[in-house]
């Protein structure tokens, strides 16, 4: 179960790194 948890955090982890990286890009390309 712990490879659970780790594999959802792992998710997690790069979900919020893609949206900063969408939120950085929209304000550079605007």
């Amino acid at each position: 179960m712990n490879t659970l948890y780790a594999l959802a955090g792992l998710i997690a982890v790069l979900l919020l790194a893609y949206l900063l990286y969408a939120l950085l890009n929209a304000e550079e390309l605007e």
